[in-house]
């Protein structure tokens, strides 16, 4: 099992959106979550001092292939509308790596 933490900016304005949709996520994606592997996961929203406002999401990926399981999930017809909707919503940090939406983050320290 490994941990994942990923952050990506959201715009103020479309923050009660994101959230409603999140409060009846579509069960087809939820499975397609669980289908690749994908477990504990949540997503959390702060305003920093810089004045805007993130998203930061952990879940813990149980397969043995990120990619392919990634490479699945964004294939599915389904999660490829359910994106279409989150997408307006998320500002991608200016540092992401090359074909990245959200940004991966290091793990710098856990404890069980």
């Amino acid at each position: 099992m490994k941990r994942y933490g990923m952050v990506i900016g959201v715009k103020e304005e479309k923050i009660d959106e994101y959230k409603k949709m999140h409060e009846s996520a579509w069960l087809s994606v939820l499975e397609m979550i669980s289908e690749c592997h994908i477990h504990n996961y949540s997503i959390y929203l702060q305003k920093l001092d810089d004045g805007k406002y993130y998203l930061f999401s952990y879940f813990e990926y149980t397969g043995d292939d990120f990619e392919s399981d990634m490479a699945k999930m964004a294939s599915d017809p389904i999660t490829q509308e359910w994106w279409s909707y989150c997408k307006p919503c998320q500002i991608p940090l200016s540092n992401c790596k090359n074909g990245e939406w959200w940004s991966e983050m290091e793990e710098v320290f856990h404890y069980d």
